[in-house]
């Protein structure tokens, strides 16, 4: 039995190492290359759906949600808008009652609590923030949702937590990883949740971590916890990622 699930653990690493398990198509370069397809190509292209692809179109068409998407996506760039900026500046009232913040390791914090924490960092008093929005989309399957992405890039301008400014040639600039974050909506049009995830950990120079947490790191301050570290697998995963690359070497031979 030992030796089944052994097995059966080294075939999932090999997946996940890219082992023998899976062979990649060869790419056959010849001569015959294909012309650049045309601009009409391209639109039937786009406009296609593939297998498992939701028809954006048609599921909104099925929304009762009573704010439609195009509105819903002008109100999310409002809320993040300098004179809101999430409710740090108008005092919350872009927040509902029940608002509640959370990401990938912290949270569900309530509306006050999220309030004090964002006014207790003043980052943006600390840093000169670059925030890089892009791909507003409200989700199809939950419509009071939107989704958006942000490659945010800060200066460091004033003391953050103990740390000043660097005196370099890049005036200590911080790249945060790409973050994809939500909000959600209520029928009012405030906003019920808050949240984002780290997409990218190998991009930026914060040690793959987002949020304030990037911050902190990024300024030689992380807090002493793991949560606050840079990603560092554990030791049953290096051991397993271990047993994986011995059976991708026996699996050759």
């Amino acid at each position: 039995m030992m030796m089944k699930s052994l097995a059966i653990a080294t075939t999932l690493l090999a997946i996940v190492n890219g082992g023998a398990a899976f062979s990649a198509p060869s790419l056959s370069l010849t001569s015959d290359v294909p012309a650049a397809p045309t601009r009409e190509q391209l639109a039937v292209a786009t406009s296609t759906l593939i297998p498992g692809e939701i028809d954006i179109a048609r599921a909104f068409a099925k929304s009762t949600f009573p704010i439609a998407p195009d509105a819903l996506i002008s109100r999310a760039k409002e809320v993040l808008s300098p004179p809101i900026e999430l409710g740090t500046k108008d005092g919350g009232k872009c927040l509902a009652d029940d608002f509640e913040f959370v990401a990938a390791v912290v949270g569900p914090i309530p509306k006050e609590d999220y309030l004090k924490a964002l006014g207790g960092f003043k980052l943006t008093e600390s840093f000169d923030i670059e925030q890089n929005y892009f791909g507003f989309i409200v989700d199809p399957i939950q419509f009071n949702r939107v989704w958006f992405f942000t490659r945010q890039i800060a200066r460091h301008i004033s003391p953050f937590m103990g740390a000043q400014p660097k005196d370099t040639k890049d005036g200590g600039m911080l790249t945060l990883p790409p973050q994809l974050m939500h909000m959600d909506f209520n029928a009012d049009g405030l906003v019920k949740e808050f949240g984002f995830y780290t997409v990218d950990r190998r991009q930026g120079n914060t040690g793959g971590l987002g949020g304030a947490f990037g911050y902190f790191y990024g300024v030689g301050k992380p807090l002493p916890i793991p949560e606050c570290q840079p990603y560092k697998p554990s030791f049953r995963f290096r051991m397993l990622n271990f047993i994986g690359k011995i059976g991708n070497k026996l699996a050759k031979k």
